[in-house]
């Protein structure tokens, strides 16, 4: 079965929504998946599952709905969809340091004007590049004080979005490719 990267959004943020990742991998594996497996606290799961993506994102939401009281959205990538992305690497000229270069998964692929309105911001000097159901930025002052972070969010762009810094899309996709 191939390996695929869950993305989970807006867990462990504060005091709300709290799941350990213990009890996560539990609870997935007591619902059928396999071999899964958790990178750090912030909702990255690692399993494998022959259900397609968007198959997968649905099964893992109603799981996680199940087991924790509370509904979480979850964007679904493949390993090698990952690996794609990191060789994509669009701003790697610009980037100095990767905890603050964010890709943003999105569960579908935005508008066009949603689309225009995040790339055409004026937020120099941070910068942004749209791929596909991915967006790559870089925040050089911080993403806490981003004004393009503020852009980045479900409700701008009418789809789930869900980040995690460059780094960490490297980690998640080494562990996927095993």
């Amino acid at each position: 079965m191939p390996s695929q990267v869950a993305l989970l959004r807006g867990i462990n943020v504060g005091t709300a929504r709290r799941i350990g990742m213990a009890a996560l991998r539990d609870a997935l594996a007591e619902a059928g998946h396999g071999e899964v497996r958790t990178h750090l606290q912030s909702g990255n799961v690692i399993l494998d599952s022959p259900l397609a993506a968007a198959k997968l994102e649905r099964a893992l939401e109603r799981d996680i709905a199940a087991a924790f009281g509370f509904d979480v959205p979850v964007v679904v990538r493949t390993a090698v969809q990952l690996r794609k992305v990191l060789d994509r690497d669009p701003l790697r000229d610009v980037v100095t340091d990767d905890r603050l270069y964010v890709v943003s998964f999105l569960s579908a692929k935005p508008s066009a004007a949603a689309l225009k309105r995040v790339t055409g911001a004026d937020v120099e000097p941070e910068r942004v590049v749209a791929h596909g159901r991915e967006l790559y930025s870089w925040h050089p002052g911080g993403i806490h004080r981003s004004r393009l972070a503020r852009l980045l969010t479900d409700e701008r762009l009418g789809v789930t979005v869900t980040g995690r810094n460059f780094k960490t899309v490297a980690t998640l996709a080494e562990l996927a490719a095993g």
